[in-house]
């Protein structure tokens, strides 16, 4: 394969005769081996060289003993950089400590350039209003008692409570609808990258990358960026508008709660650190 396309097709033996392209990589796998197996046996001439010189080396000269040691352990520490280096199979770069806000932008904007996510938050706060204005408009519409004469007909009761319902059911599509298309174009979008960087990586990579790595990427945690990671943003969100639903009506109806409401978000807050901390170690 070359640049993603398959250039020449055939046996081993066919392939080493009529193609360059797989000559030159045969060749490459091969200087790449001889490379490693140089390094190993540098390794192993230093550690003799060092034996003998310690063998030789006075008991006496304690000073310059120690100044060897200190050369021979550099000279280790130096052996072990080129033989990671050298090495075929490469360790795997991973970053720690905690994902930065770019990264979650970047998810976000990533299908239609985030075009979707005002009109999903629209749709959530409307559902959020309609979900608040029923409530108010039963708590007013209905009596207290039976001998209390209702401000409002029950038709009329009942006519604008299912009205409310069904434009809360219109929100409730609205948004699920706009999350799923989101998530299917990021999802798309992620998978046609991943899989054009693999099929057009050189062949290097392959050597140096072991096929289990690869299919760990392009499966469990693809399927971890495609489900978990999208509801988990949206229900964030979701439940941020919720809250500041219950603080507006709380603080119209009992703005006496906020004294203990304060306190007990820092403490949520607090909690939240410390078993962040926790689990991390």
């Amino acid at each position: 394969m070359k640049d993603g396309k398959i250039t020449h097709c055939g046996k081993y033996a066919d392939l080493l005769n009529n193609g360059t392209d797989f000559m030159e990589l045969v060749g490459a796998h091969k200087k790449a081996l001889s490379t490693l197996d140089s390094i190993d046996e540098g390794i192993v001439s230093n550690e003799i060289s060092t034996l003998e010189q310690d063998l030789d080396v006075p008991v006496s000269r304690g000073g310059e003993k120690e100044e060897e040691k200190k050369d021979e352990q550099n000279g280790k520490i130096d052996n072990k950089g080129d033989e990671a280096k050298g090495q075929l199979v490469q360790e795997e770069e991973r970053e720690r400590g905690r994902v930065g806000f770019s990264v979650y932008w970047q998810f976000i904007t990533m299908a239609y350039g985030g075009a979707l996510v005002p009109f999903m938050l629209l749709a959530h706060i409307l559902f959020q209003v309609l979900q608040i204005g029923s409530n108010y408009w039963m708590a007013w519409a209905t009596p207290i008692s039976e001998d209390v004469e209702p401000p409002v007909l029950e038709t009329t009761l009942i006519a604008v409570y299912v009205a409310l319902a069904i434009g809360s059911s219109f929100c409730i599509l609205a948004r699920t609808t706009l999350l799923a298309t989101a998530v299917y174009k990021t999802a798309t979008i992620i998978c046609n990258k991943m899989h054009f960087c693999i099929f057009r990586a050189p062949m290097s990579f392959f050597d140096s990358t072991p096929s289990g790595r690869i299919l760990n990427r392009v499966s469990t945690d693809q399927s971890a960026v495609d489900t978990n990671i999208p509801y988990l943003a949206a229900s964030f969100a979701f439940l941020l508008i919720q809250l500041l639903g219950v603080i507006a009506v709380m603080s119209q109806s009992a703005w006496q709660v906020f004294i203990v409401f304060i306190p007990v978000i820092a403490i949520s807050i607090w909690y939240q650190v410390l078993v962040e901390l926790i689990s991390k170690n």
